[in-house]
């Protein structure tokens, strides 16, 4: 990784401890339907797109729903997880310091997350925009979310890389499979799922102390 092209962030539970504020509106919703949103169903969720999580909620408390039920209930979730970011965003360990060293050093970045755009805004607000030449969010790749490829291939099409010269930064299975499947090279940092050993997958605790020669050593 010599030639290190470009560095592609995750978001939640990579950047942002966020994943803990998705548990708000989800689990309410769960309750708003008569049911209980299982812990197990819940880490599932973890990486995941919108249409994904819904999928899951629902069946976890036995609904068989609707395609209108379906967007209803992903319209409320949004609503109230905007409410929820806007009182305030965690930043997972080193994360911020990370971000502004490897800027710095003039690589190209994207962020790459299956947020959708609107929520992606909000957490913006607090990570910068000025720090990402490109960003990627879950409505974004026609479907093709994580743990496809494509949200990463997208982000190195627009940035004119080749995700095989890119490290990519995850916290879940779900995105670390994405960013494999892309051909990067993965610094995985687990938030609040284990994430299991394989291909191209560096392990760290935190992101402190990562700057542009720790990855270009992985």
């Amino acid at each position: 990784m010599s030639d290190l092209q470009a560095v592609l962030w995750d978001m939640d539970g990579t950047l942002l401890d966020s994943e803990k504020l998705w548990d708000i509106p989800l689990f309410e919703y769960a309750e708003k339907l008569g049911g209980v949103l299982s812990q197990e169903t819940r880490e599932r969720m973890v990486g995941s797109n919108v249409p994904t999580t819904m999928r899951l909620l629902f069946g976890d408390v036995g609904i068989e729903p609707t395609e209108a039920d379906m967007a209803d209930g992903a319209a409320w979730i949004l609503r109230r997880t905007e409410e929820v970011f806007r009182a305030g965003l965690p930043w997972r360990p080193g994360a911020q310091e990370a971000l502004k060293a490897v800027r710095a050093s003039g690589v190209p970045m994207a962020l790459v997350t299956s947020t959708e755009r609107g929520l992606t805004e909000v957490a913006l607000d607090t990570i910068g925009r000025d720090l990402f030449d490109v960003t990627v969010c879950g409505d974004e790749v026609d479907g093709l979310n994580k743990p496809l490829p494509e949200p990463y291939l997208k982000a190195a099409r627009l940035l004119g890389v080749d995700a095989a010269r890119c490290v990519a930064v995850e916290d879940s299975p779900t995105g670390v499979a994405a960013a494999v499947a892309a051909g990067c090279t993965v610094l995985v940092v687990p938030c609040d799922v284990e994430v299991p050993p394989g291909e191209r997958r560096i392990f760290r605790d935190s992101l402190a102390g990562v700057d542009l020669d720790v990855l270009k050593a992985l």
